[in-house]
């Protein structure tokens, strides 16, 4: 395990920070629409939301990725391998981004809502004044927690032969013969990436919990 052989696990780790950077983004994009759409008062929109979250949330990540990227190219679609997992990581987040910032809007105490209407606030109005605020308190600890699942997630990136940190400990374990040792300083590298927000994620949830009180 030399110095090249490092480099290039590095760049594999770039790609990994960068597909969770893109993914966690513009799915919380994508997850405020879907939260917005599960509370909104059209119930046909509220259910077309809700099938879209029980397809994300009940396939496994490995298949969406791979659907994505073979899936589109048979119709014509032909993407790079990166902007496929891209686009999957995205889908796949704001599925669950969406239902847990739901969850957090309807957690909203129902006194709010009702002050809300009872002040004759329309329902953007009354989301962004006075429950967005709230439920974005609320749902910190659990948004948290699924960066920390979807970073882990980019590994499965290597199904469409992309070359994150994962994908990069197996090539050059497969070069040296050491995997004890390739895997171990890639598993060290999630571990370095994970653990602060992991440790984030729980002092959150403690404040809150007490301020609550």
């Amino acid at each position: 395990m030399g110095r090249d052989e490092f480099v290039f696990l590095l760049i594999g780790l770039k790609w990994t920070v960068l597909l969770s950077a893109i993914g966690f983004v513009c799915g919380c994009i994508g997850g405020l629409a879907v939260a917005l759409s599960r509370t909104c008062e059209n119930r046909i929109v509220e259910r077309i939301t809700a099938g879209y979250i029980g397809i994300f949330q009940g396939t496994p990540l490995l298949m969406q990725l791979f659907v994505v990227y073979y899936g589109l190219a048979l119709i014509g679609f032909k993407l790079d391998a990166w902007i496929a997992v891209a686009i999957g990581l995205t889908l796949h987040a704001s599925a669950y981004l969406g239902e847990i910032w739901r969850g957090s809007i309807e957690a909203v105490p129902r006194g709010q809502t009702e002050a809300a209407k009872a002040l004759s606030l329309k329902y953007w109005s009354r989301m962004k004044d006075v429950v967005l605020p709230q439920a974005l308190r609320i749902s910190l600890p659990a948004t948290v927690g699924f960066l920390v699942q979807l970073i882990k997630g980019t590994s499965l990136a290597s199904i469409v032969g992309f070359t994150e940190l994962t994908r990069a400990g197996n090539m050059i374990s497969n070069q040296i013969f050491q995997p004890l040792t390739v895997f171990g300083i890639v598993g060290i590298l999630y571990f370095l990436m994970c653990c602060p927000l992991t440790i984030l994620g729980a002092r959150l949830e403690r404040r809150f919990a007490a301020s609550a009180r």
